[in-house]
């Protein structure tokens, strides 16, 4: 399998030399090592990735002190400990009008101010909640795949002496722009969604209000930057308001659903697979009814 990755950065190299003479081979070389570095990242690397990003980015907004009123909010609604498993959140307020939150995959999650004044506390615990399933679900992880391999690219092009390269070298930072920005699939979103009602019920807290704040979202209006990078919440939040109802599944329950009958049917009627675990299960389910997933 490693061969195949060197293979590959081999072709890029390859590629960015053919025709050019103002080349700088080192950071073609770079660059092709990058591609493999994306095809392979290990956790740790997502990690160390990822508090790379979060610090380049709290370095170009202001970052509300502990003694700010939106830091003291937060800090009221989550506390300064809130982990899930391994995971330990850091939590800050970017001090902007812009309507907006991220999170990383080391747990850092930023909130803006602007969407702060928005939404009350129940409607933001959920918007933090449905951050911290970005997270939990590794939602984040493909992206930093994506936006690392964007930045093997970019080196690439950054390793041709010309102007298109000293443009290249001026966007240091491109991979956290890429984190900070990035699009989440509408089945990533309800994932997170989910994440987020599940959460709300988990600290008792109301779970209608997941509702409330994704049709406060919606106020905003299909133009906003905001809603551009989201699926309609509009249809999010009669999605979870169906949950709330009794009418529908989250995702999760769905799946467990699914590997519940396929493991009663393999008992059934394949008896030596029972010794098959539930992960086992769900693999071949997957197969068996998404083939094209493979």
């Amino acid at each position: 399998m490693m061969k195949k990755y060197l293979f590959i950065a081999f072709c890029f190299c390859m590629l960015l030399l053919s025709g050019c003479e103002n080349i700088d081979m080192q950071t073609a070389t770079d660059a092709g090592i990058d591609v493999v570095k994306a095809l392979t990242l290990s956790d740790k690397d997502v990690q160390e990735i990822a508090s790379q990003s979060a610090q380049y980015s709290d370095k170009k907004h202001t970052l509300a002190t502990p003694e700010n009123k939106y830091a003291k909010r937060l800090n009221q609604l989550v506390g300064q400990n809130l982990q899930d498993g391994n995971v330990k959140f850091d939590y800050g307020i970017y001090i902007s009008p812009e309507v907006n939150a991220f999170a990383m995959a080391n747990g850092t999650i930023r909130i803006y101010s602007g969407l702060m004044d928005m939404l009350n506390d129940g409607e933001l615990r959920f918007v933090i909640g449905h951050e911290m399933g970005h997270v939990m679900k590794k939602h984040i992880r493909r992206k930093i795949q994506l936006a690392y391999a964007a930045s093997a690219v970019r080196k690439g092009i950054a390793s041709q002496n010309n102007i298109a390269g000293d443009a290249a070298r001026s966007l240091f930072g491109g991979l956290a722009e890429s984190l900070m920005n990035a699009r989440f699939s509408q089945l990533e979103e309800k994932d997170a969604d989910d994440y987020g009602l599940a959460f709300l019920k988990r600290e008792k807290f109301k779970p209608q209000d997941a509702v409330s704040a994704l049709n406060k979202i919606a106020g905003l209006g299909k133009a906003h930057s905001f809603l551009s990078s989201h699926p309609d919440p509009d249809k999010r939040a009669e999605r979870l308001q169906a949950q709330l109802d009794g009418r529908a599944l989250s995702i999760e329950e769905n799946k467990q659903n699914i590997i519940g009958k396929v493991k009663a049917f393999l008992e059934k009627y394949i008896p030596p697979l029972k010794r098959y675990k539930t992960g086992q299960l769900y693999l071949l389910t997957t197969v068996a009814f998404y083939p094209g997933w493979i």
